[in-house]
């Protein structure tokens, strides 16, 4: 059975939009057996262009059942059925937001007719809906209302039928991968039922034994890929996985931090390249003889500990090296003369812009000096300890990132409906972190990357 869905919204962010109208028919692979409708009140007002495109007003609206009354019946609908839209991620998304500002966990296997009718009807100037509603010969009363562009869909979905086989299109609904290719102990149902969220993943071995471990901005997606994958890392995990088990962290930087500790703490063997334990080079900064501010290249170690702020970790001391070669700005210390350094519990995540603008240069007589940007003096101390703030794993939860004294001291979870939310409150959050060398170079390269999240002082 497949559930042929469309939603009119108030926008097109469904973390942050509503559901304004709602359309589902259920096709049997051979003819419609049912159809609903309804207009959703979204509890919010509709902008004019909204209106202007789906001539869905907020009087419309006033009067119509909100989400939660209707919410029963679309999972009645809707189970054990294929979730098919034009552009499917657009309304699944939005179902799925909206169940889960009920605490319920929207989960449905998937069509999209766009990359159904990529396929079927290659060479086509455009796949938008209207387009291929002119292309066929599909007549549809109104575009952007939610039934008239749900029949449309389910007449585009008989003609991709008559073209294809149920293989295809089972082929499509389990990303490619034959049931047969699984692991015995792993089902395409066990797969679906995972979420398509945010978070790190576990794939256990013989005896619950932990042998790989991954994160994703889609849980379920990356499984499927897995176990699709015809390389001999994808012939590991077919062989190998019994079970599989995953934490949802909703914030791409938590599951990033996450990844990491749990590959150190776990050490699974299709794991690799981040299960190096200790970070042997470093940028470090120091004060010399003339007060200026310098960089040098060096070797973690435990010896005259606190004398030095570490500005960047390396695996190697050669990785060290090579951002600083070719800056004649930087005092690169030859061997015999480079110091020992502290061990790699402080890691300063705050010079993030050496690598790309290292330093100021300083003349004094024939001597050049390094004053790096940002370091020592020049640095502001609130920027040695902050907070970022990303989404949580729910409607209405942050989740939340410390920083104190330049090192990553933890990751948690707060209801963001709450505004007297001070910075103990944020401290007593965190969960102590499995010590980490590569936590702050995950944290530097969020920070330089376009998704930082919000960044609150303290």
């Amino acid at each position: 059975m497949f559930a042929i869905i469309d939603v009119e919204t108030t926008g097109g962010v469904a973390r942050f939009e509503r559901i304004t109208e709602i359309a589902i028919v259920l096709h049997d692979g051979e003819k419609v057996v049912s159809t609903f409708s309804t207009l959703i009140n979204p509890e919010k007002s509709i902008p004019p262009g909204i209106t202007q495109l789906t001539g869905i007003t907020n009087e419309m609206v006033e009067q119509a059942p909100k989400f939660y009354e209707v919410a029963k019946q679309i999972v009645e609908l809707t189970e054990d059925a294929v979730f098919v839209a034009h552009n499917v991620s657009f309304d699944y998304n939005f179902i799925r937001e909206e169940f889960a500002r009920l605490g319920y966990t929207f989960s449905r296997k998937q069509l999209c007719t766009v990359r159904l009718s990529r396929k079927v009807f290659p060479g086509l100037p455009s796949y938008s809906l209207s387009n291929l509603k002119r292309h066929f010969g599909i007549s549809a009363a109104r575009s952007h209302r939610a039934l008239d562009d749900t029949l449309a869909t389910a007449q585009l979905f008989e003609r991709i039928l008559a073209e294809q086989s149920g293989k295809t299109i089972r082929s499509m609904v389990n990303h490619g991968i034959r049931e047969s290719k699984l692991p015995p102990a792993i089902t395409l149902d066990r797969l679906h039922a995972i979420p398509e969220s945010c978070g790190v993943y576990y794939l256990h071995g013989e005896g619950g034994e932990v042998i790989y471990v991954g994160k994703s901005l889609n849980i379920r997606k990356r499984l499927f890929e897995h176990f699709a994958d015809p390389t001999n890392k994808g012939e590991k995990l077919r062989a190998g996985v019994v079970d599989i088990s995953f934490e949802v962290t909703g914030s791409e930087l938590v599951a990033l931090l996450l990844e990491s500790a749990e590959i150190k703490r776990l050490a699974p063997r299709i794991n690799r390249a981040l299960r190096l334990r200790h970070h042997t080079g470093c940028i470090f900064t120091y004060t010399d003889q003339n007060g200026y501010n310098c960089l040098a290249v060096g070797k973690h170690n435990s010896r005259n500990a606190g004398k030095f702020d570490l500005v960047a970790d390396y695996p190697k001391i050669d990785n060290a090296r090579a951002p600083a070669k070719h800056r004649p700005a930087i005092r690169t210390l030859l061997p015999a003369q480079q110091p020992r350094l502290f061990g790699t519990r402080l890691f300063s995540l705050f010079h993030q812009a050496v690598p790309r603008r290292l330093c100021r240069r300083r003349s004094t007589g024939n001597v050049q000096r390094a004053r790096p940007a940002g370091v020592g003096g020049a640095q502001p101390a609130t920027q040695r300890q902050f907070f970022i703030l990303n989404e949580g794993r729910t409607e209405g939860e942050q989740a939340v990132v410390g920083v104190q004294d330049g090192r990553y001291i933890g990751y948690g979870y707060f209801d963001a409906s709450f505004e007297a939310f001070g910075t103990e409150d944020l401290l007593e959050s965190l969960s102590t972190p499995y010590e980490d060398p590569d936590a702050a170079r995950i944290i530097r390269g969020y920070l330089d990357g376009k998704k930082k999240g919000r960044v609150v002082a303290w």
